[in-house]
């Protein structure tokens, strides 16, 4: 599956823009602030239906805009195509469409259009609180597993409730066991299928993010993430009766896989304490990497992949490397922004494969023609 066309209206900083893409690698080359990345962003809405960095919709609106609208047209496996949109106004429900046909559910397009997306914001997995890697590995699953989605969207209702009730409780001065435990068991049951569906997956995953890492940094140094969670240690059910008493006078439930973490470590040590800014950016880029062979294995096509400015800060030598892996046929579409203009067109006499590169100036896109 590739993304032919895409058709942009007040979308951030463009007021109407139309491209048509190459199959292979596609180049946005411009300035810092010009719009490169905002083109990628409206890709990523087209597989997510959400902004990949700007959780509220209508501040992607132009300004002074009435609306927004992100169109894509891809050419898919069984040789046909598929037209996507996303439309958001002012003071109303997003819509979201596939083939002209509006989802009830957002959360049923999740995995249509398998998307990978590396950018310098992706040092904040090593950087942020668990938070952050919990959403990463949420994400990753999601995108081809909907029973596990489902079962995190519910779970996350499930734990509302029982905090709700934790609330209630502290707040009215009682306390009823009862009506407490329906909550517990319905989130044991989902906390319990997820954990196992985690696991499952860092097992497989580990050895090709381990592939990725030697390959980007020519070094010898193990990488691995570790699932923490206090799920290894006991039973959700035996947390839960554990913690009651620290969840009633806090107000909220101090256990679950909603408290796990994943921990980056590189020959056993923290990768964030210990490795360096080159081995942290290998990392990162390792991890997008072995996310994007993982999907494709999993869903039997090539999903998308974009790169966002990773190229700041790498040298020559790293920067054709990673452009030689994804030309090569284990690879599909690829969208690449650089400031380099320069750069860009080095590679591209070093490689011979089908790629197209668009010049982006203060929120004008156009093909380069040099």
């Amino acid at each position: 599956m590739y993304l032919q066309k895409l058709r942009l209206s007040n979308f951030k900083n463009y007021k109407e823009a139309e491209l048509t893409f190459s199959d292979k690698i596609n180049c946005f080359v411009g300035d810092n602030g010009s719009g490169k990345t905002n083109i990628l962003d409206a890709i990523y809405y087209l597989s997510f239906c959400k902004s990949c960095f700007n959780s509220v919709d209508t501040q992607n609106i132009l300004h002074e805009a009435a609306f927004f609208a992100v169109h894509g047209t891809y050419h898919n496996q069984e040789n046909t195509d598929d037209k996507v949109s996303c439309v958001q106004k002012r003071q109303a429900k997003k819509k979201f469409s596939f083939n002209k046909e509006n989802y009830k559910r957002l959360a049923d397009h999740i995995g249509r259009i398998p998307l990978v997306m590396i950018s310098p914001y992706d040092r904040d997995l090593i950087k942020d609180g668990s938070e952050a890697r919990r959403k990463y590995i949420d994400g990753v699953i999601a995108q081809f597993d909907k029973v596990y989605l489902n079962n995190l969207l519910e779970y996350n209702k499930v734990l509302l409730q029982r905090n709700t009730l934790l609330k209630s409780f502290f707040e009215g001065g009682y306390f009823d066991e009862v009506s407490l435990e329906i909550w517990n068991e319905k989130l044991v049951s989902l906390g319990q299928q997820l954990f196992k569906t985690r696991i499952a997956f860092l097992n497989e995953f580990n050895p090709l993010f381990n592939e990725y890492y030697q390959y980007l940094s020519g070094g010898n140094e193990k990488v691995e993430i570790v699932y923490e969670s206090q799920l290894n240690l006991m039973p959700l059910n035996d947390l839960l009766k554990q913690a009651l008493g620290k969840d009633r006078m806090l107000r909220y439930t101090t256990t679950g896989i909603h408290k796990d973490d994943l921990l980056f470590k590189m020959d056993a040590y923290p990768v964030k304490k210990y490795g360096s800014q080159g081995q942290q950016k290998s990392f990162v880029i390792a991890i997008k990497l072995a996310q994007f062979e993982y999907t494709r294995r999993i869903r039997k096509f090539k999903p998308i992949l974009l790169f966002d400015d990773i190229f700041d800060k790498l040298d020559d030598k790293r920067v054709q490397q990673i452009v030689h892996l994804v030309s090569e046929n284990n690879f599909g579409q690829v969208f690449i922004t650089d400031t380099q203009k320069k750069r860009i067109a080095a590679i591209f006499r070093e490689i011979n494969i089908d790629h197209k590169v668009f010049e982006v100036k203060a929120g004008k896109v156009k093909p380069d023609i040099e």
